[in-house]
C-alpha cells in the first residue's frame, strides 16, 4: 500500500480553524485507519507548484504513490474506494453513499457557503440579496430535515457521504444557521461526536496552533 500524504496550509487565521477543508480528509483516514502523513505548503507564498497540484491555490489535496487529486469531494471518494469503512462495496449501497455525497456538495453547499459568506461579511441588511439566499437555504435545510427525521445516516452505515454532510451542516450551525431544524442539528452532533472527528479537529487545531 502506497504512502497517503494530506497537504494542507501551514497556517490560517484564528477564523477558519477547525473548518478547513483537510479536516474532512483528515476525518476520513482517521475513520478508514488509513496511515498518511501530512505535509505544509505556505499560506501566504503560494508557488507554481501549488498550483499545479490544486488549480486554485486551496488546500487540500492528496498524494497516493503518483496519483495526486484535489478537491475535497473527489479525495473522500477515492477514499472510500480504499476502505468499505466509508463506502460499501455493493452496487447499490455504493451509489447510494455517493448521490448523497454529490447532494451535500450541489445541493446543500451551494445553499450554505453564500449564506456563510454574507454572514460572515458582517452584512445584516434585509436587502433583496440578503432575502433571497436566506430562502434559498432555507428550503434545502427544509428538505434535509425531513431526510433526517428518519435515519441515522444518510444511506445505511455510516460514509463518506456523512462526512461531507455533516461537515457542510456544522458550518451552517456555527452561525445558527441551523435554528429550528432539530434534526439536522442533532445529525451534525451524533457525526462530530464519532471519535475519528474529533481527533481530526483536534490534529487541524494543533497542526495550525505550532505555526503560531
Amino acid at each position: 500500500m502506497t504512502e497517503l500524504i494530506l497537504t494542507t496550509f501551514d497556517w490560517v487565521p484564528e477564523m477558519p480553524r477547525g473548518f478547513v477543508r483537510d479536516i474532512r480528509v483528515r476525518w476520513a483516514l482517521e475513520e478508514a485507519r488509513l496511515p498518511y502523513s501530512v505535509n505544509s505548503v505556505p499560506f501566504r507564498a503560494r508557488s507554481a507548484e501549488h498550483f499545479s497540484n490544486q488549480p486554485f491555490g486551496q488546500v487540500p489535496w492528496l498524494t497516493d504513490g503518483d496519483i495526486s487529486i484535489f478537491e475535497s469531494g473527489a479525495i473522500l471518494l477515492h477514499l472510500g474506494e480504499r476502505s468499505d469503512a466509508l463506502m460499501p462495496a455493493d452496487p447499490r449501497g455504493r451509489s447510494e453513499v455517493i448521490e448523497w455525497l454529490f447532494a451535500a456538495l450541489n445541493s446543500v453547499e451551494m445553499a450554505s457557503l453564500p449564506w456563510v459568506i454574507f454572514v460572515f461579511s458582517g452584512e445584516t441588511a434585509e436587502t433583496p440579496g440578503r432575502k433571497r439566499l436566506d430562502e434559498f437555504l432555507k428550503s434545502r435545510l427544509q428538505h434535509m430535515e425531513k431526510v433526517l427525521v428518519g435515519r441515522e445516516w444518510l444511506a445505511k452505515a455510516f460514509s463518506v457521504a456523512d462526512i461531507l454532510m455533516a461537515d457542510v451542516l456544522r458550518l451552517v450551525d456555527r452561525f445558527d444557521g441551523l435554528t429550528g431544524y432539530p434534526a439536522c442539528r442533532d445529525y451534525v452532533a451524533r457525526a462530530t461526536a464519532r471519535p475519528s472527528f474529533v481527533k481530526a479537529y483536534a490534529d487541524q487545531m494543533a497542526h495550525f496552533a505550532a505555526a503560531d
